[in-house]
């Protein structure tokens, strides 16, 4: 199997939408392509069709691809449990927790092998790769045991494009500092480098450009104009709570949903159908100064259900809550938020804060207790409705991911879906308080369409059309694809992708 890696001078330069975009590109010139990152660390999941769970960054890049994803694109997955500890996911199910230094000194082994492993699987399947490293090759003080920039180059045998984000500012450094760090063996595999985020007119950077390559001896392949117009998802909070974010002010015309931000929180990735709609404003609340009067609230998913309860009561926000719901607030509980919504919590297993038998109250929205489990659930589902009350005909389908047991307490509760036969979630107070564990609730378009125009009628607003979201999601690619391919010199990575004779030579 052939193929390319892209890393960075440092973390966020651009390497996970330009695989993306990569991918994409490579995929309409007919080439088997398959994004690979041999090791994630991210809370935003995505569940492979075999219900294995992997870094929802690669299951965006197989999107873009045309290829089913599956856990050889990210055989290693680390999801933070705390500042300290990380959950290890190998090969689509969880492996142990570690602390950052026992995971160098005793996973490093397993982790070569896995990669070994997962580009042995890929190169069945695909004729190209395209790699995706992780911050920066030149992090010295970790180097001798890495598993995610120049170890991986090695191992796959693929030559490497180096990223460097202009916008920072010190582009000349960090590219120069980049390639004085690295051994000559591995200065040999980088064989293009590529500036990113320019703003303004691109030809004032000319001379830069023949500078970098007459200093560094590389070719500059393209230089990429920033693009404001991303709508593919991301890998961490951060980022995608300013994808989602529209710029502007909601005015009187829009729908104003807030969504409550959890210091873990996880699968953020929920909300991005949300954001595609034109009246939908989205905006993160951290306490109860915040709130306001929004027209719904959403509780996201979260690693650590009782710590991001209690941040919930230290800022005052479960009495808001509780108070919004008992006024006739719409209330959407993800996964963890589902969690929340309950009575009681009880870490039976002690996975959720390491303390076997654990109690907290929790916000008594709802009539429910969930119950900790020491093995995580993790598949795919599609279910019917609850209730004929939404404007909906299709089943509503997504996955779980969550270590809970969730129970009622009352009894009449309507569930808000029936999956084969199993009642899932609640459905309270005629449809305007719902709790789920289902990830991707949002991306059934015509129950999205349902939900959103209930809102929209209590508004007053006109109703809206169902948005098809694989249109839009597919159309994304499309764009950023075009938008990269007009600046990259993607016949010089070709070309270099197919003159690879291995260990740092081109013929």
């Amino acid at each position: 199997m052939k193929g390319i890696m892209l890393q960075g001078t440092g973390s966020d330069v651009g390497k996970s939408v330009l695989v993306t975009a990569l991918c994409r590109i490579l995929a309409r010139k007919n080439r088997k392509v398959t994004p690979f990152k041999s090791q994630n660390m991210s809370n935003n999941s995505y569940v492979t069709v075999d219900g294995k769970e992997i870094g929802r960054a690669q299951g965006v890049q197989a999107e873009a691809a045309k290829t089913e994803a599956n856990v050889y694109m990210n055989p290693i997955l680390l999801k933070p449990r705390s500042t300290m500890d990380s959950e290890v996911v190998l090969f689509g199910e969880v492996y142990s927790t570690y602390s950052g230094r026992s995971y160098r000194e005793h996973f490093y082994k397993k982790g070569i092998e896995a990669i070994k492993k997962a580009l042995t699987e890929l190169a069945k399947r695909h004729e190209y790769v395209v790699i995706e490293g992780a911050g920066s090759p030149v992090e010295v003080n970790l180097n001798d045991r890495e598993l995610v920039n120049m170890k991986v180059a090695q191992v796959a045998d693929v030559p490497v494009i180096l990223i460097a984000d202009i916008e920072r500012g010190g582009v000349f450094a960090s590219v120069v500092g980049t390639l004085q760090l690295l051994s000559n063996e591995d200065r040999k595999r980088v064989k293009g480098i590529i500036i990113n985020k320019f703003r303004g007119d691109s030809s004032l950077f000319t001379d830069g450009v023949s500078w970098i390559e007459a200093y560094t001896g590389v070719k500059v392949v393209g230089v990429i104009p920033y693009y404001d117009h991303i709508s593919i998802e991301g890998e961490d909070s951060l980022s995608i709570q300013n994808s989602l974010i529209k710029e502007g002010k909601k005015g009187d015309n829009g729908l104003d949903i807030a969504i409550i931000t959890l210091p873990y929180v996880s699968n953020y990735t929920d909300l991005e159908p949300l954001a595609a709609e034109k009246d939908v404003y989205l905006r993160f609340v951290k306490n109860k100064t915040e709130f306001g009067n929004p027209d719904a609230v959403i509780i996201p998913g979260t690693k650590s259900t009782f710590h991001d309860l209690k941040y919930l009561k230290d800022n005052g926000l479960d009495i808001i809550l509780q108070k919004y719901v008992e006024a006739g607030g719409t209330l959407v509980g993800l996964c963890g938020g589902y969690q929340m919504l309950g009575e009681l919590l009880i870490d039976e297993a002690g996975t959720d804060t390491d303390l076997v038998g654990n109690k907290m109250k929790g916000l008594n929205i709802a009539p429910l207790k969930t119950y900790f489990n020491e093995k995580k659930l993790t598949i795919r589902s599609e279910g019917k409705l609850g209730s004929e009350r939404w404007n909906c005909s299709k089943k509503i389908s997504g996955f779980e991911i969550h270590l809970g047991r969730t129970l009622t307490t009352a009894e009449d509760v309507e569930p808000f879906l029936m999956i084969e036969n199993r009642p899932e979630g609640v459905c309270l107070h005629e449809g305007k308080v719902i709790g789920t564990y289902l990830h991707h609730l949002f991306h059934n378009d015509e129950w999205r369409a349902s939900w959103l125009n209930r809102i929209r009628k209590d508004r007053g607003m006109q109703q809206c059309a169902v948005l098809n979201l694989a249109e839009v999601r597919d159309q994304g690619y499309e764009k950023l694809a075009d938008h990269v391919e007009t600046y990259l010199d993607i016949d010089y990575i070709l070309d270099v992708i197919e003159s690879w004779k291995g260990n740092g030579q081109q013929s």
